[in-house]
């Protein structure tokens, strides 16, 4: 990424309630408006997606220079802010214990959306350099978060989720699981079998991402009615990174 492709985006932890508000707007346009998701606390009246979480963690807004306009949202929680809200979001669907128990800095990633006219170009990357700077500052060693699939019909899904669980699975150590209770298989498509080309294209913009940087996910998947969606843990070791793509991760010069 340019320094000029940069230069155009404003990148913080949003710090007042107004910047709050606003990424949790623009949250309720990608989250409820397209995707149909729901939640005990979203409030339609005021347009605003938001939960119980939303007070521990720290949100990473993304605005057009000059502007008050947010286009981009991260969600940020750390372990110490994490014990404070009485567990990660994730382990609502997810066995944490491996990450928990590992000694590393954990940094659970959440809500990142894009405004619909700002995706495809270079503003999710101004966001992952926002990202990338909040990592180096706590010194962070493993990056997590749920990220999701539109819908709800395995079957449709069938591809995408068995191409990740066939070539994209977490190393043993970080290898976390859907619970048990809720857990979904993703091996539904025999790996000889599997168009892996028409998977690629049915996989979700932000988990191709993910991958290309390095990303991983854990086992199973968790499907969330709610939310309307199908979700899978995501995982990345901030040490795994190869020099191209530390390079896109840190948003330098090109």
């Amino acid at each position: 990424m340019t320094r000029q492709g940069r230069a155009e985006f404003t990148v913080k932890l949003a710090e007042t309630e107004s910047e709050l508000q606003a990424a949790q707007r623009l949250r309720y346009e990608v989250f409820v408006r397209e995707l149909g998701a729901a939640g005990p606390l979203v409030d339609h009246d005021q347009q605003l997606e938001r939960d119980r979480y939303d007070p521990y963690f720290d949100h990473m807004i993304l605005m057009p220079k000059g502007t008050t306009k947010v286009i981009g949202v991260y969600r940020l929680l750390r372990e110490p802010q994490a014990k404070e809200a009485g567990g990660f979001y994730s382990e609502s669907e997810y066995d944490l214990t491996l990450l928990k128990s590992s000694g590393r800095r954990i940094l659970e990633l959440g809500r990142s959306c894009l405004h619909h006219e700002y995706r495809g170009g270079v503003a999710l990357h101004c966001l992952w350099a926002g990202l990338a700077d909040y990592v180096a500052q706590h010194s962070i060693d493993v990056l997590f978060g749920v990220a999701s699939f539109h819908g709800t019909d395995i079957n449709a899904l069938a591809a995408p989720l068995s191409l990740l669980h066939d070539r994209h699975l977490a190393p043993r150590e970080l290898r976390v699981r859907a619970h048990d209770t809720a857990f979904q298989r993703m091996d539904l498509i025999r790996p000889e079998t599997l168009d892996r080309r028409a998977a690629m294209v049915q996989m979700p913009s932000l988990i191709k991402a993910y991958l290309r940087l390095g990303g991983c996910v854990g086992e199973g998947a968790f499907v969330d009615h709610s939310f309307n969606t199908t979700d899978v843990c995501l995982l990345m070791d901030t040490a795994q990174l190869n020099a191209r793509q530390a390079k896109i991760y840190g948003g330098r010069t090109s």
